[in-house]
């Protein structure tokens, strides 16, 4: 058994990191009903358990922080192409080791596709099909050649490996070559995959789609809306009444193969060769994802919301499942009878089991990683409802002759509002049709010596647009060379430099040269030039996708020749846009300092390195999408500007602005007092920071409490105080004053005659030996120290009490008895009289006065 110790080894010498493993089987290949899922913010690739929706076991990948990941899996084997980088690994399962590497272009043109032990990468748009021995990544076998611009690349259930080639209006299949015994691999030999299959299911120069079946493929004709499925010997077309271009997703399960437009968000079925269900999508926008039939129900994501909404056979909404925090895209996978719900840019997703009971899945669980994953961004405003009218004319209409043919290219026409479903080009008697992603044709079974002229209009939800003609053309035999071989270069300002050797006129002048670019299922006229390069601008191909160039030569007859072979392939690429969601934010308990935070923008077709972030006249450069600046002012109010950085430098800046902590600002608004206690109230407006407060009396300690009332207790009633109010936060101190004075206490001298004997007369005056309400300089009855008798009746300011000799009042005052005094004023001093003979006004309670 591999234990964890092993696996951590293993991981620890392959520049993995392995994080939170389980029991130690966790770390043998992967099981039934697991997927693992990729996380773009933490570089990590998580093992999900269908069944139970936790994750067992977490791989972190060097380097890939940030990056878009392919992510094809087997049981045993699972690999990774980096499309930021174009690297392709091969990990083992059972010890969670890369055991390959290898480099491919990158950027979106090249597919991995794996299937039990037979892996290929498709790189389509140099149309080239090659076979990897998954241990080693080293080739097997020859490759297979297909024109360039193809689609697809996916295993159906059989394991067969299907691509489209729209050049061609074809469907093909490969089988893969059984592997060597040893893992080496190696080029060429006897051992080769195979092609298996190739029909026809289209006119040539259509837009193609496929989604790979459980046993076959379906294919989607764009331009004219049929799905053709192929299943076994059975070939089922079927025309769809689609209002858009459709898409599918990359693998379909069961009978039923959803065909979805995302401009206007429907959903179209095919059913086993005909026509089924049509149902809409709630909600706006075109950020959804091709439905995904699965257990009998449809799901389609909106990357928007962060919804995927849950559709019955018959296209009735039941469920919508919520994907908080998704922040992009949301990728969804049949497998392992489970389907699996990942977004990539979070630490969220969800699995689906064949009952479509879901279960919440935490990717980031446990606390493995540790730190909070970037906030979501503030959510998009709603898309504004387009004007929505017939396309308009392409631009640039040409046509070049050649031996018994002619080229027609053109660039594209304005959409207006709908999605361009295909080119119709009509001339020489005929009339043809063209996928909206390939812009050109080329003309056959045309006479050498007559003219031509051709007209071109495009075709979308709202009908036809108007027509624009071409040039006239006259076929000839004494048509030019293609140019010898064609490079490209791309370059940081997001150009493309296409450049080739001067053909062979065969006798004419070479008055200039056409240049197509080619892509996955798509090609594309992109300019002409006179000289033997082009410069394509900045902005006219996607950055991030791969483009290879083909070039005609075109004669001073106008005859032009065949295409060129295809170029290498290049990646467009340019500085990266704005950060996503900028929020700049004070730092409330650190002074001179605020913190920022953003989500990663379109890299443009180089991996983003680096954030550069200014604030304040200073500058500092991060790696992760946070970051905090210090060494600002108090209550500075700062512009933070972050620019993303890649390959080919600094981006777009974003911006916001936010305030360091100022020093709070304190605002008496009023007092309250009674006879031992004065009640401040305040406000403090804090800064932007995290204030404490405190009350501090004249003459005593200062009082801590909250920041809007502080009671200050244990005053001398009758006396005026000052106090001072203070708040406190990172930035310093802020204060206010205010003077209030405690509610005086009375007492009233109380000694009351008896009625019999001496008792009638005891209280009328301060005779020989003890009388009451006899007034002393101390808390004891010394006749040496008596300094006065108050006449019952007199009302007494109190001061506050003190401990002494007890007094029994006796019958004069209701047998009160204590052994407190109570310090008073009387002629201009501050003696003490017994508590016995002094009761206080309101309800003769000597708690209210102080200890002295």
């Amino acid at each position: 058994m591999v234990t964890v110790a092993t696996v951590a080894a293993l991981a620890a010498a392959m520049g993995l990191t392995v994080l939170g493993l389980g029991a130690a089987d966790n770390a043998v290949a992967s099981f039934d009903a697991s997927s693992w899922l990729w996380s773009t913010t933490k570089s990590e690739l998580a093992r999900v358990n269908g069944v139970t929706g936790r994750v067992d076991t977490r791989v972190q990948v060097p380097q890939g922080r940030n990056h878009q990941m392919q992510v094809a899996q087997t049981d045993r084997l699972l690999i990774l192409r980096d499309l930021n980088t174009g690297q392709i690994s091969s990990l083992d399962l059972a010890t969670l080791q890369i055991i390959a590497t290898t480099k491919t272009t990158a950027g979106i043109g090249v597919n991995v596709a794996l299937h039990e032990d037979a892996a290929f990468v498709v790189d389509a748009v140099q149309g080239v099909v090659r076979q990897l021995d998954p241990r080693s990544l080293a080739p097997v076998g020859e490759q297979i050649n297909y024109p360039p611009g193809i689609t697809g690349g996916q295993f159906d259930g059989k394991g067969r490996l299907w691509v489209a080639v729209p050049s061609e209006g074809t469907v093909s299949a490969v089988t893969a070559a059984t592997l060597p015994q040893s893992d080496s691999g190696g080029t060429g030999g006897s051992v080769s995959p195979e092609q298996v299959f190739n029909d026809a299911v289209a006119d040539p120069s259509h837009d193609l789609t496929i989604s790979t079946l459980d046993d076959g493929v379906a294919v989607l004709d764009r331009t004219t809306s049929t799905l053709t499925t192929l299943r076994g010997d059975a070939k089922q077309p079927v025309k769809l009444p689609l209002t858009g271009p459709g898409d599918m997703p990359p693998r379909t399960t069961g009978l039923r193969v959803p065909v979805t437009v995302l401009d206007d968000r429907n959903i179209v079925v095919a059913d086993n060769g005909a026509v089924g269900q049509q149902f809409k999508v709630p909600g706006g926008g075109t950020r959804l994802s091709p439905a995904v039939a699965w257990a009998d129900r449809f799901y389609c994501a909106d990357a928007d919301t962060g919804t995927v909404y849950s559709f019955d056979a018959a296209g009735k909404l039941l469920e919508k499942i919520e994907i908080p925090g998704a922040n992009g895209p949301l990728e969804l996978e049949v497998r392992e009878n489970h389907l699996f719900i990942n977004a990539p840019n979070s630490a969220v997703a969800r699995v689906i089991d064949d009952k479509h009971r879901v279960k919440d899945v935490n990717k980031y669980a446990n606390d493995v990683l540790g730190g909070d994953p970037p906030p979501d961004p503030p959510a998009p405003p709603p898309p504004p409802k387009p004007v929505i009218s017939k396309p308009s004319a392409p631009k640039s209409v040409t046509a070049a002759a050649g031996n018994a043919r002619a080229r027609v290219s053109w660039r594209p026409a304005a959409a207006n509002g709908a999605a361009i479903t295909r080119y119709v080009v009509q001339g020489a008697d005929r009339t043809f049709e063209v996928g909206a992603n390939q812009r050109s044709l080329e003309v056959t079974g045309l006479t050498n010596g007559e003219t031509y002229r051709f007209a071109v209009h495009a075709v979308n939800a709202k009908g036809a647009g108007p027509a624009k003609r071409s040039n006239p053309v006259v076929p000839t035999s004494e048509v030019p060379d293609p140019p010898a071989s064609v490079t490209a270069e791309e370059r940081p300002d997001g150009t493309v430099l296409v450049k080739w050797p001067a053909a062979n006129g065969q006798g004419y002048k070479i008055n200039k040269y056409a240049v197509t670019a080619i892509s996955a299922g798509a090609n594309a006229p992109v300019g002409e030039s006179t000289k033997t390069e082009l410069v394509i601008p900045a902005g006219e191909l996607d950055y991030g996708n791969q483009y290879a160039f083909t070039v005609v030569s075109i004669n001073e007859k106008g005859a032009g020749s065949a295409a060129s072979p295809a170029s290498n392939s290049v990646v467009p690429f340019s500085t990266p846009a704005a950060p996503v969601g900028l929020q700049a934010s004070t730092v409330a308990g650190s002074r001179g300092t605020v913190s920022v935070r953003w989500n990663p923008p379109a890299d443009n077709g180089r991996p983003i390195t680096k954030y550069r972030v200014e604030a304040g006249g200073r500058t500092s450069e991060v790696t992760d999408t946070q970051a905090t600046v210090g060494g600002l002012g108090d209550g500075q109010s700062v512009t933070v500007r972050v620019q993303a950085v890649n390959e080919a430098g600094p981006g777009a800046a974003a911006t916001d602005t936010a305030s360091t902590v100022a020093a709070p600002k304190v605002t008496i608004t009023g007092t309250t007092a009674d006879a031992t206690s004065v009640t401040v109230n305040f406000t403090v407006n804090a800064g932007g920071g995290q204030a404490t407060c405190s009350v501090t009396p004249s003459g005593r300690a200062k009082v801590n409490g909250n920041c809007s009332s502080i009671r200050v207790t244990g005053l001398t009633p009758g006396t005026s105080y000052s106090f001072k109010v203070t708040a406190t936060n990172a930035a310093g101190n802020g204060t206010d004053d205010v003077s209030k004075a405690t509610a005086a206490v009375y007492g009233i001298a109380t000694c009351n005659n008896g009625s019999s004997g001496d008792q009638r007369t005891y209280c009328n005056s301060d005779g020989p030996g003890r009388n009451g309400n006899e007034i002393f300089s101390v808390t004891r009855q010394d006749d040496d120290r008596q300094v006065g008798w108050a006449k019952p009746g007199r009302r007494i300011k109190a001061l506050c009490k003190a401990s002494g000799e007890e007094v029994y009042a006796y019958v004069y005052n209701d047998d009160k008895r204590s052994t407190w005094w109570v310090r008073i004023e009387w002629d201009g001093g501050k003696p003490y009289i017994p508590f016995a003979w002094l009761n206080l006004e309101g309800g003769d309670n000597i708690n209210v006065l102080p200890t002295c």
